[in-house]
């Protein structure tokens, strides 16, 4: 009878394997890029921190700004987060953390004040709505909202997009955009979900949620809800040039390049993002049948509806009732989040879900703002800019004020951006002839729109979480939607708004 034989031991008979083969992972090749743009980005800072004394800014009145080492400070830590943001050499998030170390270390501002500003009431409006966003796809909500927008859209890649935006755009004529973005951001989530292409990126996740960041800054200057740089704006205004703009006086003048802006958005992603499909195969019933499946309403998507309708309403009505605005806006976001908790929609799991990478990087961008602005060196680029046109024509000057906005409010907060220009535009303006209320309108508009960087709006930030695209993505095709938005505003100064009625031209004195 044969032997039985005797089975292998596990190894036996195998080569053997070198220790430092089986026991040490691959090393990843080195990031040349991104150790580049980590250094330029330090270069920068150390160029800018430790130059000699830079000139004074002069206006035209004679006025001195000081560009202190403060001042000089804020614009290497500027310089360097701006560098670290476009090309993502660290998590965003990690970036802003950096804006309050630097501060803090090189004595730019005192450790207290920069990181103090991390936890600005703008930051926790963010964060509240976020928790919005949230309640509205765990109840359920989002997806019930999708697949009905879906079963009236139809197939066409070219009309999700459009309803998409459509929609977005009208929520934000009554609710803060950081809200709807935060509340539209997971419906996308299930659109882009029907579109069969996993979590990969494609042409049409980019749009989809790159074109939700701009429109929404699109739509939210239509109205004084959309967003405070209006209201803020307008009263600064009020106090220079003792002129009241009401609340329809701005929605006159707003709505037409509000809405151009949000169809011209459309047609520009339909160019640089055209869907990989141009229909979706049985959308239609697909969406239809989902929406079946959910069956009927649950109760805590009522009781959701209900709390997100009180914070919409209580926040509508802060803009017509002066009483009320003794409650501030960002109390009444975090009280919806506490009453999710006590409701029992949302859990202690919940916390874990919320994304900090998005809220670190907001904290970071109002400390920078802070910064700039408290240490001279925003109004000091402001007078720079502006007393180079002080001989240009009228609309030249009009331009060159947009132009200034839109590119600061890419990194700073939009009113601060409009409250360092508008006293020195309002101080050269009557000299070439040029009437206050055009210089605020048109700063307005492109305030409202930062298409190049994340943290110029809370909107980009949360259309990042999708994953669809990168920071130099965003960058990139942001400056062909920010001369589309110039065009746009020279398209108001030269035609529509003259039409409408509003003074462009005064006699010079």
């Amino acid at each position: 009878m044969a032997e039985k034989e005797k089975p292998i031991a596990k190894g036996e008979g195998l080569p053997e394997m070198p220790d430092e083969i089986m026991l040490s992972p691959e090393k990843p090749p080195l990031d040349w890029k991104r150790l580049l743009f980590m250094g330029i980005g330090i270069v920068l800072f150390l160029i800018i921190y430790y130059s000699s004394q830079w000139p004074d800014a002069v206006d035209p009145e004679g006025k001195h700004f000081i560009l202190s080492n403060a001042g000089k400070g804020a614009l290497a830590v500027f310089a360097l987060a701006g560098t670290w943001w476009v090309f993502e050499v660290v998590p965003i998030g990690v970036t802003s953390i950096m804006i309050g170390v630097l501060q803090a270390l090189f004595q730019v501002r005192s450790a207290k004040v920069a990181f103090k500003d991390f936890m600005d009431p703008s930051v926790m409006f963010i964060f509240g709505s976020i928790v919005i966003g949230m309640v509205f796809t765990k109840t359920g909500l989002t997806k019930r909202l999708a697949y009905k927008m879906l079963a009236i859209v139809g197939e066409k890649t070219s009309m999700i997009y459009l309803g998409c935006f459509v929609t977005t755009a009208a929520l934000t004529h009554i609710m803060a955009h950081t809200a709807v973005a935060a509340t539209i951001f997971p419906l996308l989530m299930a659109i882009y979900a029907l579109y069969g292409e996993g979590d990969k990126q494609t042409k049409f996740g980019k749009g989809l949620f790159i074109g939700m960041a701009y429109i929404a800054g699109a739509g939210s200057i239509v109205t004084l809800l959309g967003a405070a740089r209006g209201a803020v704006a307008i009263g600064f205004f009020n106090d220079i040039m003792n002129q009241d703009i009401s609340f329809f006086q701005l929605t006159y003048y707003m709505f037409i390049p509000g809405w151009i802006m949000v169809f011209a958005l459309w047609g520009f992603f339909m160019i640089f993002f055209k869907p990989e499909k141009k229909t979706i195969p049985g959308l239609r019933e697909k969406a239809k049948q989902l929406n079946a499946q959910l069956g009927k309403i649950t109760k805590d998507e009522i009781i959701a509806i209900l709390i997100v309708l009180a914070v919409i309403i209580f926040l509508a009505l802060r803009s017509f009732i002066p009483e009320l605005k003794i409650f501030h806006k960002t109390a009444i976001v975090l009280l919806s989040t506490v009453v999710f908790f006590l409701v029992k929609i949302l859990d202690v799991k919940d916390l874990e879900e919320i994304p900090w990478n998005i809220i670190l990087l907001f904290a970071g961008a109002m400390s920078i703002g802070f910064c700039l602005w408290e240490t001279g060196a925003a109004e000091w680029m402001a007078v720079n800019w502006l007393v180079m046109f002080q001989e240009s024509s009228g609309f030249v000057f009009i331009m060159s004020i947009a132009f200034f906005v839109m590119i600061m409010t890419n990194f700073i907060m939009n009113v601060a951006a409009i409250a360092i220009s508008l006293p020195v535009a309002l101080v050269i303006a009557p000299y070439l002839g040029v009437a206050g209320e055009v210089i605020l309108f048109a700063s307005l508009i492109v305030a409202g729109m930062p298409f190049l960087l994340l943290v110029g709006a809370a909107p980009n930030a949360i259309a990042y979480e999708s994953k669809q695209f990168t920071t130099g993505e965003f960058f990139l095709y942001g400056i062909p939607a920010s001369i589309m938005l110039m065009a746009i505003v020279a398209l108001c100064v030269g035609v529509i708004w003259p039409i409408l009625g509003m003074p462009i031209s005064i006699p010079t004195p």
